[in-house]
């Protein structure tokens, strides 16, 4: 037994012994859990993406409008028209036009992704609001079958209770039955019987 204890220590002792140059011995301090972390510098600016969605909406929708297309048409038919009718010296774009080419790439390339992200944001609304008018049109239902259920029993319920019509078709049938009795057995006056008998 000492000897297993002596090799266990021997082995704990080869342990500290074995780290590599230039390691520390001492423990990597503990991380607390009841305090938040340190905020770490990002490499990349940070941003509002709420904001950001909103400015891509604003963009998305002036280049829908008709507005949008009459500006751009009038810029690209005055570029055009300056360099070809400008004197050389002033011509920043000659006719091959590579860069209203450029330009014209460079503005659709950032309008697809402003429109989709716009899209995206369009389509996430839409989904919280199919979500609702689902919820709202399973409570229209429950609530109609709800009331449709009551309607059929209290319609049981004034099946069983004695109308005004029936009472009267009671008393008129009760009212017929003794007119027949009477005619059958006619009210005769006897000699026993005086005004107080009735």
């Amino acid at each position: 037994m000492g000897s297993g204890g002596e090799s266990g220590l021997g082995e704990r002792g080869d342990t500290k012994e074995r780290l590599p140059s230039g390691a520390s011995a001492t423990p990597r301090p503990r991380v607390r859990l009841d305090q938040p972390r340190a905020p770490r510098r990002a490499l990349l600016p940070e941003y509002d993406p709420e904001a950001f969605g909103r400015f891509s909406e604003r963009i998305a929708r002036f280049l829908g409008t008709g507005r949008f297309i009459v500006w751009m048409t009038v810029i690209i038919i005055m570029w055009v028209v300056w360099n070809v009718s400008a004197p050389a010296g002033l011509r920043f774009d000659p006719y091959p036009f590579i860069f209203l080419t450029l330009m014209l790439s460079l503005q659709a390339s950032y309008a697809a992704p402003l429109i989709l992200l716009a899209q995206n944001r369009q389509d996430d609304r839409d989904r919280v609001t199919h979500e609702q008018d689902r919820k709202q049109n399973e409570r229209s239902i429950a609530d109609t079958e709800y009331l449709t259920r009551e309607i059929a029993a209290l319609r049981m319920g004034l099946g069983e209770v004695a109308t005004r019509d029936w009472i009267r078709s009671e008393l008129q049938d009760l009212v017929r039955d003794m007119e027949e009795r009477r005619v059958v057995f006619p009210y005769e006056r006897g000699p026993g019987r005086d005004e107080s008998d009735r």
